[in-house]
């Protein structure tokens, strides 16, 4: 297990440091992928931060589920074993 530790820049006064525990094999893929790229492994890391915070559906712009969104399924309760499956479950779903 290989620790990077990551200079992060919060603002032009404040940087924090962390460390992080990669697996070795995710390890020499990052570090190989940064060499291919000609980057550090520093800037390639925040450069996947960034990426994944600003992808589609990770943020708060996501719509929070709520239950009355959920199906609704209306069967005797308690439901027998067989209808605890999915398929069970889907069944139940398409009879109504």
């Amino acid at each position: 297990m290989h620790r990077v530790r990551i200079k992060v820049r919060i603002s032009v006064r404040l940087a924090v440091r962390t460390t992080l525990e990669l697996p070795d094999p995710l390890f020499a893929r990052l570090k190989a992928r940064a060499a291919l790229e000609g980057t550090t492994l520093k800037q390639l890391l925040c450069s996947f931060v960034e990426q994944g915070l600003e992808a589609p559906g990770h943020g708060r712009d996501t719509p929070t589920r709520r239950a009355a969104d959920l199906p609704r399924i209306d069967a005797e309760l308690p439901l027998r074993p067989d209808q605890l499956s999915n398929a069970g479950l889907f069944a139940l779903l398409e009879e109504e």
